[in-house]
C-alpha cells in the first residue's frame, strides 16, 4: 500500500517514518519532504507543494490514502480538492480549518459553544484597539486574526508592549494579510499543555498528553519560538483533568462543528492553559498536530499508524485503541544560528547518531543534496530520547544531541524542567 505525507518538517518526519513501520506498506511519499526523509530507504520525497497537483499525483501512483502535516495546505483546502475526487484524505476541510486559520472564527466559536476560553475582542481599528487596551490594562494578549507561522501572537506584559503589537499588525501591516484584524484577549495565568486527538466527524480518540517549551533559551527566557523541544506524556494532564478536557472542550467541540454544518475530520489540538486550581481553558485551536509535540508522541506509539489512520478516514475511529511506550520521549530541537528572527541557511550537519531503540532524530529544516546534509530552516532537527523516567529520557535526548554538529546550532538544555520539578 501506498501513503502520502504533505509537508516538511519534522512534523511530517515523525508521521512519515512511524507509518513505514507497517508491515503493509509499500511506499510512504512525503511531498516535499526534507533532507531526513530523502535520506531514509522507506519514504520517498515528492518536490510537488500544489494541492491540485498533489491530486493529481495521488490519482497517478494510486496512493490509497494521505495525510496533511501542516496548517498552509489545509487552509488552502486541500481536503476540499482531494474529496471532489473521491481521494481519501485526513485533515480538516478549508471551513473546518478556520478553526486555526481565523483567531476571530475559533474565539466566536467557543463563546457560541460554551468553551472555556479567554474573555476576548477582534479590531480592525487601530484606534479602537488601542482604547480597549488602556480600559483593560496589562498584561494582556494580542494575536493576528490569521496565520502567521506561530509569529502572530504577542503575550504582553506592559501597555507599551501591547500597544506596540497593536501598531505592529495593524498600522504597520507587518504580518499582511494575518495581522489585518486582531484579537485582543485577557491574559491566563498557569501552565500550559497541549491536548491533541483525532476526529473522524463525530468519534474522538485522544493520543498521547504532551508539553512543549516555547521560548527559546533556559529557564523560559527570549523571544518564542515555534518549539524548542516538547515532551510525553504530560504529568500535569491528569486523569481527572484529562476526563474535564474531553467533557468540557474536546467533545462540545465535535459536536458544535457538527452542529454548525462544518463536521470535524483531522487532527485536532487545543491548546490548554490549566490554573492553580487544576481548571483547564482553550488558548487556541490548531487543526493539526503540533511541533514538536508529534516527535515524542510518535516515538511512544506502538500501534500500527496506516491502521489508525485507515479508521480516521473510514469514520471508524471507535473501534480502535491505542497502545503506548510506557516510557517517556523528550525531543530536543536544534535550530539554526540566527533562529527565530533570521534563520541562517547552507550550514554543514554532521554527526547524526544512528537510531536505536532509546532514540531517533527527526529533520526539519533540513536539505540534502550533491550527498550533503544542510541546514534549510529554522528549526533544524529535533532528537527524541526514550527512558523509565523524564531524567533518563532527558539524558538519551542529550547524549544523542551532542554528538551532533553545525555552525551556530542553538538549543536548550533544559527541556522538561516542568516535569521534573512536578511533587511524585
Amino acid at each position: 500500500m501506498k501513503i502520502l505525507v504533505v509537508g516538511s518538517g519534522g512534523r511530517e518526519h515523525a508521521l512519515a517514518w512511524k507509518i513505514a513501520q507497517s508491515p503493509r506498506i509499500q511506499m510512504v511519499y512525503v511531498a516535499p519532504g526534507n533532507g531526513g526523509t530523502a535520506l531514509d530507504p522507506h519514504l520517498q520525497n515528492v518536490p510537488i507543494s500544489d494541492p491540485a497537483a498533489l491530486a493529481q499525483f495521488v490519482i497517478q501512483e494510486n496512493i490509497a490514502l494521505t495525510v496533511v502535516g501542516p496548517e498552509t495546505p489545509l487552509a488552502a483546502g486541500i481536503v476540499n480538492i482531494f474529496r471532489e475526487q473521491n481521494l481519501k484524505i485526513f485533515g480538516p476541510t478549508k471551513e473546518a480549518a478556520q478553526l486555526e486559520s481565523s483567531k476571530d472564527f475559533a474565539k466566536a466559536f467557543m463563546q457560541r459553544h460554551g468553551i472555556p476560553t479567554a474573555e476576548y475582542q477582534t479590531f480592525a481599528d487601530v484606534k479602537a484597539a488601542h482604547d480597549y487596551i488602556d480600559q483593560k490594562g496589562a498584561p494582556i494578549v494580542i494575536k493576528a486574526d490569521g496565520l502567521a507561522a506561530g509569529k502572530g501572537v504577542v503575550v504582553a506584559m506592559s501597555l507599551d508592549e501591547a500597544h506596540a503589537a497593536v501598531d505592529m499588525m495593524l498600522s504597520d501591516n507587518k504580518l499582511g494579510d494575518a495581522g489585518a484584524r486582531v484579537v485582543i484577549e485577557e491574559f491566563l495565568d498557569g501552565e500550559e499543555a497541549s491536548f491533541i486527538v483525532m476526529v473522524d466527524g463525530k468519534n474522538i480518540l485522544p493520543l498521547a498528553t504532551s508539553q512543549d517549551h516555547k521560548r527559546l533559551q533556559d529557564n523560559d527566557q527570549g523571544p518564542n519560538t515555534g518549539g524548542m523541544g516538547a515532551y510525553s506524556p504530560a504529568p500535569i494532564v491528569t486523569p481527572a483533568l484529562h476526563a474535564k478536557v474531553m467533557r468540557e472542550i474536546i467533545q462540545p467541540t465535535v459536536q458544535g462543528m457538527a452542529k454548525d454544518g462544518i463536521p470535524f475530520t483531522g487532527f485536532l489540538y487545543a491548546g490548554l492553559m490549566i490554573d492553580k486550581s487544576g481548571n483547564a481553558k482553550t488558548l487556541e485551536f490548531n487543526c493539526r498536530m503540533g511541533d514538536p509535540e508529534t516527535q515524542p508522541i510518535m516515538a511512544r506509539l506502538k500501534t500500527d499508524f496506516l491502521t489508525v489512520a485507515e479508521h480516521a478516514v473510514n469514520g471508524t475511529l471507535n473501534e480502535i485503541e491505542l497502545e503506548w511506550d510506557r516510557r517517556t520521549a523528550l525531543g530536543v530541537v536544534l535550530a539554526a544560528a540566527g533562529y527565530p528572527d533570521a534563520p541562517r541557511k547552507g550550514d554543514t550537519i554532521t554527526g547524526i547518531p544512528v537510531e536505536t531503540a532509546d532514540y531517533v532524530t527527526f529533520h526539519a529544516g533540513t536539505s540534502f543534496a550533491g550527498g550533503k546534509l544542510t541546514t534549510s530552516g529554522g528549526r533544524v532537527l529535533c532528537v527524541v530520547g526514550l527512558g523509565d523516567s523524564v531524567k533518563m529520557a532527558q539524558r538519551q535526548a542529550y547524549a544523542a544531541a551532542d554528538q551532533i554538529k553545525f555552525d551556530g546550532m542553538q538549543f536548550r538544555r533544559d527541556i522538561g524542567w516542568r516535569a521534573l520539578k512536578r511533587p511524585g
